[in-house]
């Protein structure tokens, strides 16, 4: 079997991590979770990072903090992984869903002001399978409405938008770190953001606004979550970024080899890279058009056959039970990618020989 997308582990991940178990600082307390926040910091050029249990988590923690709530109206794009529309129903606020762009799978910016109304409050984008945003109208029409812009970079990390990072865009930005994505922790997530005030809020509330007191008791002034990332957690964190230069390079290249050896195959669209942006190429995402000869589910079953594991884009949002009444423009674009897109075995480890034996099945 060729797999999706698996972690790679080359590094430093298991000295830092038995590090911790030798010393028993495995849990919130230890010097690794200071440290993976430090460290993203800086490879993101930002104020500030706080780790959480998750990214599902930072977004949360992210509406809450900018005031989002009940009768508020979120932008969001329908063609994303759920987390992020169901954070936010978490603060009770309701999401409308937006059209994307066919080439670069992400939110469409020219279609989001037709959304918006006196009760929106923020845009939050999806950078899905690595391609940003076109982020300087994002951020334009947020001026021009007052909205916040808050960046789901899960699939991005490592992408840039004229030469930013994404999820350093927005006023706060939002990645996990799940097993599939660029660099893992196994479970875990982190929250960015320039503006300090909202990084220690964040911070306070992640961790179940404790403060100690001078006997070493625990107070708590309000309502906070228990959205702490372990200190083991954060070990592994920290040998993986160690890594991700490297990690960005070979995905880059393996892209490279998967655009040359599929472009002019009738029936394939490769994915883009638009002149503002460098694609991560988290997943390697390409369409299956009507003239291709079969459906992209049975190409999805005759891989598989072959031992090649695929997955469909995502099933839009908007389609499923709990956001079926939920406001949203016209979709055309995102259900015709939903209908035709397929992720290819994209692992930082997968072998040059690999790609060519699902390109060749591909086109034979």
């Amino acid at each position: 079997m060729i797999p999706l997308c698996i972690p790679e582990i080359r590094g430093n991940e298991w000295k830092y991590i038995k590090e911790c178990l030798d010393t028993n600082w495995v849990s919130s307390a230890g010097s690794y979770v200071d440290k993976f926040e430090e460290d993203f910091l800086r490879y993101l050029n930002i104020k500030k990072a706080v780790v959480t249990v998750n990214g599902t988590a930072a977004i949360h923690l992210a509406l809450k903090v900018l005031g989002i709530g009940e009768g508020d109206e979120v932008v969001v794009p329908s063609l994303t992984f759920i987390s992020p529309v169901n954070a936010v129903r978490y603060v009770g606020a309701d999401p409308v869903f937006v059209d994307v762009s066919r080439d670069t799978f992400v939110m469409d910016a020219e279609k989001i002001e037709k959304a918006i109304t006196p009760n929106t409050k923020a845009i939050l984008v999806v950078h899905i399978y690595g391609h940003p945003v076109d982020m300087d109208k994002i951020m334009d029409i947020a001026k021009k409405h007052n909205l916040y812009v808050i960046e789901d970079a899960t699939e991005s990390l490592g992408s840039l938008y004229k030469g930013k990072h994404t999820g350093t865009i927005g006023d706060v930005g939002c990645f996990s770190f799940n097993g599939n994505k660029l660099i893992t922790t196994g479970a875990g997530g982190m929250l960015v953001t320039n503006n300090e005030e909202i990084g220690e809020r964040v911070k306070y509330l992640s961790t179940q606004t404790k403060t100690l007191l001078d006997n070493g008791g625990f107070f708590h002034e309000e309502i906070g979550y228990n959205y702490r990332m372990p200190n083991i957690l954060a070990a592994m964190g920290c040998a993986q970024l160690e890594k991700i230069d490297e990690y960005i390079s070979i995905k880059r290249e393996n892209a490279l080899v998967y655009n040359k050896l599929l472009e002019n195959t009738r029936g394939i669209t490769i994915p883009a890279e638009r002149e503002y942006a460098r694609n991560v190429y988290w997943l390697y995402s390409i369409i299956i058009e009507d003239d291709f000869g079969i459906t992209r589910d049975e190409l999805i079953n005759r891989l598989k056959e072959r031992g090649v594991q695929t997955r469909p884009f995502f099933t839009p949002v908007h389609k499923m039970p709990p956001y079926m009444k939920c406001r949203h423009l016209d979709m055309t674009v995102t259900e015709e990618l939903a209908n035709k897109g397929i992720n290819l075995p994209s692992s930082v480890g997968i072998k040059r020989e690999e790609i060519e034996i699902i390109c060749d099945i591909i086109k034979n």
